[in-house]
């Protein structure tokens, strides 16, 4: 028998997630290999998608992947946003957006995982070799590819779903008039992710191609970084970080 989790729920249960992780990393002294970790690889975004980042038509879909979904600030004030109003979005917002919190949810459920695991790895190696060898070892000794393809998954289906949202004229309209509301309920974080997704997209259009190549550039990295010979792929990881 299927049982069904809404879409509450599963927000709130990736967000404990989130909180257990960073609560176990501080006190087991994790923190700071976490955040080098994810300066790590948001050097590498910064990096690979750097000709997105020049473009005026794809800078702020770019910005909104790299500051919302990849970046290596502290999402504790939006997550516990996001977690407070989790039964509100569902009963307020259509299906689609709700879906879009879900996507987030489980994105940042799935990232902080691997990261944590990955920082486990990275503090066990020490400063022996260098840090792009440092990283692929570390990366390799977490392994589950599976969930590194999830992750990617769910992105291209949070930014399909963003694209088709912003042709919604009425919820964009909605979305500007909860400014005052939202902030007066201390919500402004989760408000300033959800107008800055849906601005990034309705100024980029058309997001296939922006899509694919996410889909083709980071499934490529994947693969590198599971299968390529050590020492080339750490080479390959140097020269892209040698590009932020």
């Amino acid at each position: 028998m299927t049982t069904f989790t809404s879409a509450a729920d599963q927000i709130r249960m990736h967000l404990e997630r989130v909180t257990h992780l960073r609560e176990q990393a501080h006190s087991a002294g994790l923190a700071t290999a976490v955040h080098e970790v994810k300066q790590l690889q948001a050097r590498r975004f910064r990096a690979t998608y750097s000709d997105f980042l020049l473009a005026p038509r794809y800078r702020a879909a770019t910005r909104f992947f790299l500051d919302e979904l990849y970046g290596e600030h502290d999402f504790a004030q939006r997550d516990e946003q996001f977690g407070r109003i989790a039964g509100a979005l569902e009963r307020l917002f259509p299906d689609a957006v709700s879906q879009l919190a879900v996507d987030l949810a489980e994105t940042h459920a799935l990232t902080e995982t691997l990261d944590h695991q990955l920082a486990e790895h990275w503090m066990g190696q020490g400063n022996a070799v260098s840090y792009s060898e440092r990283y692929v070892r570390s990366w390799r000794l977490t392994g589950e590819r599976k969930d590194r393809e999830r992750q990617l998954a769910v992105v291209q289906h949070m930014g399909g779903e963003l694209q088709r949202l912003t042709r919604m004229k009425s919820l964009l309209i909605a979305l500007r008039m909860m400014r005052a509301p939202a902030q007066a309920a201390g919500l402004s974080a989760l408000q300033q992710f959800l107008e800055r997704g849906f601005s990034a997209f309705s100024t980029l259009g058309d997001a296939t191609t922006f899509l694919a190549a996410i889909a083709q550039r980071e499934q490529r990295w994947i693969d590198t970084l599971f299968d390529a010979d050590l020492t080339t792929c750490s080479h390959a990881l140097a020269l892209e970080l040698a590009q932020a």
